[in-house]
């Protein structure tokens, strides 16, 4: 009897000898075996099996008989074309080549052990680079899976061990490639599991559950809490996370050596079960090169859907500024700086210059202006333009020895609990979202809000007079805070376009609401979410918005359109917060199923997934220049981007609770972050970007080596009394705001 161990033929008879490996891959066996070849199977395609292919099949046929599996029977008789006749006779011939125990030819004397061994002899003498075949999609399956998949797959009482022994392979294995290979504990934990649940074995998914649940990574803590609730199919038809996990595949990235040796283990040990489920719902990105470490893996691991394929990453991204309009500064701006210092005039007469120079020339890695249609500039506008170039002159040029001030709104007996917070841009006005479902919006500067007049008081204005903007304000009206009722939920997200004439709201209720702050009434409620809207943001040039809510998708709007433009659908949970890229081509969310994702807005495709994160995902920041984002999570971690190779290149910690907020400098020198553990910290950006070695972008694993240098870059922490930090914004002249509720728990 010959029997395959690690490659190599034992013999048990004298009429076996050892096989030879012919070129084209088949086996052939010297001795007394019937036709005296055994070749690889038959190839996909039609025909009848040639005759030495007909024993391999009638043994095959022999064996399902012997087990009483007559629908097997038929079903393979009938691919095969062969005739009753026809498998009587072959299966007499059969009989006399040392397959069965006594040489009969009826099924009785078919050895099982036997069987199998022939056709892993075909299978060996299989070239190495086949790859397994699946549980449906091949065109012509191999035998040994026919078998394995009858007599083993689907039994529920060896799940556990066939998840023991790939669990004792891989900790058999040298250490480079065990981190890898390691990887696939959590999805097929997860996947064993609910098939075995869905297809109602209660009992084995609960011991299974229970033996090893343990093993998994701890950063999966919480997912691993919802399963345990999941016990019976009907509880998997109202947990939509779990059945995307179900149906989408979770990426894992794997050296080309670690995948040889997990298929080598698979193929020799006729594990099916195993390979199916990485068929169907694994997606192994391969590589070419070293294996990653244990530290590199687990920095790009933990999100509910696995690493983002490389390949996603490497689109093109137009992270580039826009050309900035050009604008003349007024004559009498000169005037007024001559009173200052001799030098001080001229210093500051070259900054505005070199601005205008660096608006003139076109960034090479920016979108064409025209790519997104954009808004004209009004009069307005243009105004609000002369005044931010003018205060940008006065801007503190902030570094490791000059730290901003930092002035922090408290909201003290926020008994309507603070839920969102948002600044205008030149930080006039200051707006709050609450759990009793108002808004609540405050001057921040001595000039009080104020609301238009009545139309029939218009009427009696002249509407030629150089003062016609301040007249058609209503002076009854004035006073330091207005209050806006219209939602009927907590109010989650709040966001002031940029000419300061509208905000933005978003709701448990399901819908947008854009405000007047001429009026300060709503005039528009956008329904299109069904569940409640996490965030909101307008566009940094105003029209658009994004917004981002629980039904798991982000959505684009223009104020002037009822319907969404864009739907960006792909996370697999909560859409929890929402950011525009500086030039407003592109737009980033974050979510509960801890993954950062870059919309292109033209077309509305996915060009960035950033994997990293332990937790689900609160806040983002884009670093000025459009290069790089920053991203903090409940895991306490600020994860910092490279926009245009798709990579992570730093992660900051410090931070023992959620960060909340996140915001760069006016000109990205400093990165401010605000926590729940009640503390604004500042970290040195441009150490922390210049410190990349650029030749790591290259890799083929698409990583690098993050440095652990979290402390070097931290530059001050500032603690607050006992109010989390729920809000960051620096103003034109990089004086730091942040803004909180006090908790007095």
């Amino acid at each position: 009897m010959a029997a395959v161990q690690d490659g190599t033929i034992e013999l048990d008879t004298e009429k076996e000898t050892k096989p030879e490996i012919l070129s084209d891959g088949s086996v052939k066996l010297a001795g007394n075996t019937g036709s005296g070849a055994l070749s690889s199977l038959p190839p996909a395609g039609g025909g009848a099996p040639k005759m030495e292919d007909q024993q391999t099949l009638i043994a095959v046929l022999q064996f399902l008989k012997r087990n009483k599996l007559t629908e097997s029977v038929d079903i393979l008789r009938r691919e095969a074309g062969l005739s009753d006749d026809q498998e009587d006779s072959q299966g007499t011939d059969a009989g006399g080549g040392g397959l069965g125990a006594g040489g009969k030819g009826d099924g009785d004397g078919v050895d099982a052990k036997s069987l199998l061994n022939r056709v892993s002899i075909a299978s060996a003498a299989a070239p190495q680079s086949a790859p397994l075949p699946a549980k449906s999609g091949e065109d012509q399956p191999d035998v040994s899976v026919v078998l394995s998949a009858y007599t083993q797959q689907g039994d529920p009482s060896l799940y556990k061990v066939y998840y023991s022994d790939l669990k004792k392979f891989i900790e058999s294995v040298l250490d480079c490639h065990r981190a890898e290979l390691s990887q696939l504990f959590y999805p097929l934990f997860v996947h064993m599991y609910l098939e075995l649940v869905y297809n109602n074995h209660e009992t084995e998914a609960k011991a299974f559950f229970e033996k090893f649940s343990g093993d998994q990574e701890c950063y999966y803590e919480d997912d691993l809490r919802v399963l345990c609730g999941l016990t019976k199919k009907e509880h998997m038809k109202g947990n939509e996370a779990l059945l995307d996990f179900r149906t989408s595949r979770f990426v894992l990235r794997i050296s080309r050596d670690s995948y040889q040796l997990l298929k080598r283990h698979l193929q020799e040990r006729q594990n099916n079960q195993i390979w199916n489920i990485i068929q169907e719902h694994l997606y192994i990105d391969i590589f070419d090169g070293m294996p990653r470490s244990k530290g590199q893996i687990d920095s790009m691991s933990g999100s509910l859907g696995g690493e983002a394929k490389r390949e996603v990453n490497k689109v093109k991204v137009y992270y580039g500024l826009l050309k900035e309009p050009e604008i003349e500064v007024p004559l009498d701006d000169e005037d007024d700086e001559a009173e200052n210092e001799e030098g001080k005039p001229k210093k500051k007469k070259a900054k505005k210059d070199s601005m205008g120079s660096k608006s003139k020339k076109q960034d090479p890695n920016a979108p064409q202006q025209n790519r997104i249609p954009l808004p004209e500039l009004k009069d307005s506008d243009k105004l609000d333009k002369i005044m931010y170039m003018k205060e940008s002159t006065k801007r503190i040029r902030l570094s490791p020895d000059n730290l901003p001030s930092v002035c922090f709104y408290t909201f003290l007996n926020a008994y309507q609990g603070l839920t969102a917070v948002d600044f205008t841009d030149d930080s006039s006005l200051l707006a709050g979202g609450f759990a009793d479902s108002t808004v609540r919006v405050w001057s921040v500067t001595p000039k009080k809000l104020r609301k238009v007049k009545s139309a029939a008081d218009l009427n009696l204005i002249d509407k030629e007079s150089d003062d016609v903007l301040e007249r058609i304000m209503d002076e009854k009206t004035a006073s330091e805070s207005k209050i806006l009722h219209g939602h009927s939920g907590p109010v989650y997200g709040v966001s002031f376009s940029s000419d300061r004439n509208y905000l933005l709201s978003s709701s448990e209720d399901g819908t947008v609401r854009l405000w007047s702050l001429q009026t300060f009434t709503c005039l528009v409620g956008y329904k299109g979410h069904n569940y409640p809207v996490w965030d909101t943001q307008f566009s940094p040039f105003g029209y658009y918005f994004v917004s981002g809510g629980h039904d798991r998708v982000a959505r684009l709007w223009a104020t002037d359109h009822y319907q969404p433009l864009r739907i960006f659908a792909g996370h697999l949970a909560d859409v929890t917060c929402t950011r525009f890229h500086p030039n407003a081509n592109y737009v980033a969310t974050g979510s509960t199923d801890r993954t950062v994702r870059l919309w292109d807005v033209l077309n509305g495709n996915c060009v960035r997934i950033f994997t990293g994160h332990k937790g689900p995902i609160h806040s983002l920041a884009f670093s000025p220049n459009g290069k790089f984002l920053a991203s903090g999570a409940t895991d306490g971690r600020v994860l910092l981007w490279d926009i245009g190779h798709g990579l992570m290149v730093g992660e900051l910690k410090g931070h023992t609770d959620t960060i909340y907020a996140l915001r760069f400098s006016r000109d990205g020198e400093i990165l401010a972050s605000g926590s729940m553990d009640n503390t604004v910290r500042l970290w040195d950006a441009i150490k922390a970007f210049d410190d990349i070695e650029m030749d790591d972008f290259t890799a083929a694993t698409g990583h690098i080596h993050l440095p652990d240098n979290s402390q070097e870059l931290l530059l001050g922490t500032y603690h607050s009394k006992s109010t989390p930090v729920a809000h960051l914004h620096f103003t034109r002249r990089n004086l730091l705001l942040a803004a909180g509720a006090y908790n007095s728990q």
